[in-house]
Order: C-alpha cells, then structure tokens, then sequence
C-alpha cells in the first residue's frame, strides 16, 4: 500500500487526517534519509574495498613482472612459458587501469548524488516542517488569543483584530502549503535522482565488466597456446619422470667410489687440518683438482659468526700425494699432499676410505713408507746434521739408556718408558703451547727408535793407522752402520723453489743420496752442496 495523497485544499482544513497524512511521508522520509547515508556509508566501503584490491592486484602483477624463472635447456615452449607471466601482468595492468577509472568516478557518479539528494532535497523538507511547525504554533496561539477577545470591544478594535488575524492565517496557510509542496517535489525528484546515481555506478561496473571480456577475448588465441604448451610440458614430465627416477635409483645404489661427472678430475668436500695456537681444528673445504693442470683449489665453506664466507678459494699446484697411516694421526680416512706454494705438507680427511681412494687415484698417490727400516733411515737422517759434539752426546746418551733398556726385566726401565721419560727433555719445543704438548707423544716415539736402534742410528769415529794415538778431527770419517749411501743420476733437470731444496740439470750425478724425513724427497749431496731432490727424478746407479 502507497503513501497517501497530499490535497493542497487539506491545508486550509488542517485536519486530524491531514496530521497523519503528513506524518506517513515524514516517517517515509525520515527512512529514506536513513537508507541514504547507510548506503552512502556502504558505498565508501565498497571503494575503499575496491581500492585495496587494486593495489592488490598491483602488487600482485608487479610481482609477476619482476619474477623471472628459469627452465632447465632452452627449449622454444620453455621460453614460452616463462614469458607467461609477462603476458599474465600486462593483462592484469590493463584491467587495473579500468577499475582505477571506476574507482575514480565512483565519488562523482553515486557518493556525491546520494549525498547531495539527502542534504539538499531531503534537508529541505526538514527545513519546511521547522517552519511549518513553528508557524502552526504561532497560528493557533494567536488565534486562542483572537477569539478571547470580548465582544464588547469597539467596532473598530474588532475590525483590526480581524484584519490582524486573516493575515496571520494566510502565513499559516502559506507554510503549509509550502510544505505540502516540498514533501510531494522530494517524492517525486527521490525516484530518479536516488536511482539514476545506482544507475551510474553500475553501468561503470558493466563497463568494467565489459572491458574484461573484451581483454578476455583477445587473450583467448594465447590462452589456448598457452594451455597446449602446458599440456606439453606436463606430458613431457610424465613421459621422462620414470626415466629420472630410475637414473636416481641407479645412482643411488652406485658404488660408493662412484665418481659424478665434472670438468674436474675430483671434487668434492675435505676437511683440512689446520693448526691453531690450542691445539689443531679440521675445517671443511670444497676442493676440486685438474690433473693436467695440477691445479689443487679450496675454498672454506664454513660461515664467520657474523654470518660471512670466508675469502676466495686458494690455488695450488700439486707436487705429492701420500696417504696417511691409520697410526700416524688420530682421524681415519686422511692423506698428506705437498704444494708448490708452501712449504711442508697439507693434511687432508676424505670422507670415506672409497672417497680417499677418489682422490689419491686422481692425483697419483703414493702408499706411506710402512716398514720400520724408513724410519730408522730418516732418524739417522736428522743425526747426521746434529752438530758434531751434540752427536757425540746424543751417542754417549743413547748408549747408556740403550744399556739400562737391557736390564728392563729388573729395573722396569723398557725403550717405551725411557721414551717417555727423556723425549720431552732431549726434544723440547722452542715453544711452550698446548699445542707442542700434544706433539709430546710424537717426541717421545723418535727417542723410543734412537734407544731401540742406537747401534744403526749412531756415528762412530774411525781413524787410519797413522792417527790411532791422537785425535785428528779433519781426518775422521762418519761411518754408517745402518747402510751405506747411494749414488744417483738425474732423470730430468730440477729448479729449487727453496732455499733447502738443489737445482741439477739433466744427467747430474749426485752422491750421499738417502731418504729424507719429508715423502717423496731424497737427501742428497752435488757440487758440494747437500739438500733435498725429488724421488721420482733420479735413478740410482
């Protein structure tokens, strides 16, 4: 059921049913401007929402933009499919730039109108009921006062106060009939100027809509592209997926020496002794190895506390390789390599015995001196540069401790705890560190040999028949019991890279040639100079 209908003639008679006439299009009204601002306010929220997803999809296709992923090969539907995220970005833009218009023109075509109905039109009639109020009181105050009066007032008095009171009832009559007026405009003018900014806004969304299927439609051919392509590349993982998962079990159960494929000759993970003021710490490296180079590269893995990889990887050129006894050191799986770079050997731990075997094979590895006999020859080495009076000592020593050993059944005095007794004394660092504490087990074993084998490790004195009563010192000669030395001939020339090391050319004879405590290396003796040559250059004669 509508509202009632408004009579101007009604407001003549300003009766009960008028009043409630009235009162129906107030309340109407009243609900209309409610519904207004709650669809303002919605229509803000609605905008605002649509902003934010705006600058979602912004974000989101900026994302697409900026990202770039690679394909493993270059296959032409691979370069494709990356380009498709371009393509998806550009279409996301441009349906962007249409939302950002709808957005725009959304305050214009729909907040603004409903606003603009509710204050001015609404507000209006708000306005024409104050009024219409205030002079509907005015009216029937003046007129209970105009009709109080007495009739035996002058004529003329009369007159006046009828006059008075006719124009006071055209005012009444003229607000309200002013307010009828606005009451019926407002409902009218509310049935196209609420719904043509609903209207408006809408048809920006159908346009936007539009404009999608329209983008849509063009993007249709590369869609279609692009899906074949996809189902390409998925029938092409389906088809070769059981081939690498069998390549993967293949590998998986390999051999454990089995070697990847690389342009190195070895790589991988070693961990490398390093020697610290507390003792020794082992620090994983990656290192890769070229044999026809005999480049040897590594490069520390492990990060600083402040979260940075220590500096750029360090090259050498390999000289030796030997493996390391199981007896010698502590760890398993180690060997010792020389470099030209540096002096004394590097100690390496491999990861496995079939990985230490990787790489001895890759840089020609040599197996360690295992026979007791070595060491002996390299003790007898180091005596024989011992200044003579200090070799006379060493003798004089070693002797008697070599007696007291033979005795040990009786006075408990064995090689090992004679060993143990005199290392740290005859062999004490030139340092006091925690570090050369730990060496004194090794310092102890070299005394335990020089006891055990004095009578091949010392030098005697022998003299000719003309000095058997005095002592000639340029005379004597140093006799070895152990062996006699040995003469060789270089194979190929040699260049020292260091003071203790000779240079020889092709064909050079040396004499005095022994082994040398360093593997690989000889001691030997040319042109009068004595030093060490690498084994692998001589022959021996």
């Amino acid at each position: 059921m509508g509202l009632p209908t408004l009579e101007f003639s009604d407001s003549f008679v300003d009766s009960p049913e008028f009043r409630d006439r009235l009162q129906c299009h107030e309340i109407e009204l009243e609900r209309t401007n409610r519904f207004i601002k709650d669809l303002i306010k919605d229509g803000n929220m609605l905008v605002s929402a649509l902003r934010s997803l705006s600058l979602a999809v912004q974000r989101f296709s900026q994302s697409l933009q900026e990202f770039q992923f690679e394909c493993i090969g270059d296959a032409e539907t691979d370069d494709e499919i990356t380009q498709s995220l371009k393509e998806f970005s550009q279409l996301l833009s441009t349906m962007e730039e249409e939302r950002k218009r709808l957005i725009q023109n959304a305050d214009d075509v729909l907040i603004s109108p409903l606003e603009r109905f509710r204050k001015e039109q609404i507000g209006a009639v708000k306005e024409g009921k104050k009024q219409f109020d205030k002079e509907t009181e005015r009216y029937y105050s003046v007129l209970e006062k105009h009709l109080s009066l007495s009739s035996k007032k002058k004529e003329s008095q009369l007159h006046e106060a009828d006059s008075q009171m006719s124009k006071d009832r055209q005012v009444f009559y003229d607000a309200s009939l002013q307010y009828v007026f606005k009451i019926q405009e407002v409902q009218e003018r509310k049935k196209f100027e609420f719904v043509e900014p609903l209207l408006a806004f809408l048809q920006g969304l159908f346009t936007f809509y539009h404009e999608g299927y329209e983008l849509a439609s063009e993007f249709e051919p590369y869609k279609q592209q692009l899906q074949f392509n996809l189902q390409n590349a998925r029938n092409n993982f389906e088809s070769t997926r059981a081939e690498v998962e069998r390549l993967m079990k293949r590998i998986r159960s390999a051999e454990e020496d089995f070697k990847a494929p690389s342009c190195f000759t070895m790589e991988g993970y070693l961990y490398i002794q390093e020697k610290r003021p507390l003792g020794s710490v082992w620090t994983r490296y990656y290192c890769t190895y070229e044999k026809s180079s005999k480049m040897f590269t590594m490069s520390n893995t492990e990060s600083r506390p402040n979260g940075v990889v220590n500096g750029a990887p360090e090259m050498f050129r390999l000289r030796s390789c030997v493996r390391r006894k199981r007896d010698s050191i502590d760890k398993r799986f180690c060997f010792d390599i020389e470099v030209v770079e540096r002096h004394g050997v590097i100690t390496l731990q491999a990861l496995s015995e079939a990985n230490r075997r990787l790489w001895m094979e890759a840089m020609d590895g040599k197996e360690p001196y295992d026979d007791q006999k070595y060491r002996v020859r390299a003790i007898h080495a180091l005596v024989h540069k011992l200044p003579e009076k200090n070799r006379a000592m060493l003798d004089l020593l070693t002797n008697h401790l070599h007696n007291v050993s033979s005795h040990s059944d009786q006075n408990l005095m064995t090689v090992s705890n004679l060993g143990m007794i005199f290392g740290p004394t005859l062999m004490r660092s030139q340092e006091e560190t925690v570090a050369a504490m730990m060496n004194i087990k090794f310092q102890n074993i070299v005394v335990e040999i020089i006891i055990e084998n004095h009578h091949k490790v010392r030098l005697r004195h022998t003299h000719t028949h003309t000095d058997l009563n005095r002592h000639v010192p340029n005379r004597h000669v140093h006799c070895l019991f152990l062996s006699d030395f040995w003469e060789a001939k270089a194979l190929y020339s040699c260049e020292a890279e260091h003071s203790h090391e000779l240079s020889f050319p092709q064909g050079a004879l040396f004499s005095n040639v022994y082994p040398s405590v360093e593997p690989g290396w000889l001691q030997a003796t040319y042109n009068g100079k004595t030093g060490l040559i690498p084994e692998n250059y001589i022959t021996y004669m």
